[in-house]
């Protein structure tokens, strides 16, 4: 299985912020969309990452305040990226490695899509049900005794 295949159940909204915006208002977003990440963007190029993490870090920083703290100076500047060829095993060993909780998906300098552990962790728990379930159909087809020993 391939990042192409979870982005393509996943779908395509894409939440990004510019490093020059204030701290707060990323969070803001975070908090009302839902999400643990955004994706850093400068002038049409990935530049770096924001999460949860990031977020708290910033806050233990800086005694619980964001004041006018701005994205950039809380951001991850070298984020784990992946590609829509990259396989699933590798994104799993990647993610584990770093701690990385989310990781955007690039085609060439073209964010295509953020991938999360919950995603790639979903994607494994399908894959195994549906394997399992074509095993059990498989085990319950099986041949009994006389119908292995009749002639044919």
């Amino acid at each position: 299985m391939k990042v192409s295949d979870i982005l393509r159940v996943k779908g395509g909204t894409l939440f990004t912020v510019r490093p020059d915006q204030p701290l707060a208002d990323a969070t803001t977003i975070m908090a009302d969309k839902d999400i643990g990440s955004l994706v850093v963007m400068e002038h049409g190029d990935l530049v770096g990452m924001l999460t949860f993490r990031e977020v708290m870090l910033s806050l233990v920083k800086n005694g619980g305040s964001l004041g006018s703290t701005l994205v950039r100076s809380a951001m991850d500047d070298h984020p784990l990226t992946c590609t829509l060829e990259t396989e699933l095993d590798e994104v799993r060993r990647m993610m584990l490695e770093r701690h990385a909780r989310y990781m955007p998906v690039m085609d060439r300098r073209t964010l295509m899509g953020v991938i999360s552990f919950y995603d790639v962790a979903k994607a494994v728990v399908d894959s195994q049900n549906f394997e399992n379930k074509l095993l059990k159909a498989y085990i319950r087809d099986w041949p009994g005794e006389d119908q292995a020993s009749a002639p044919q």
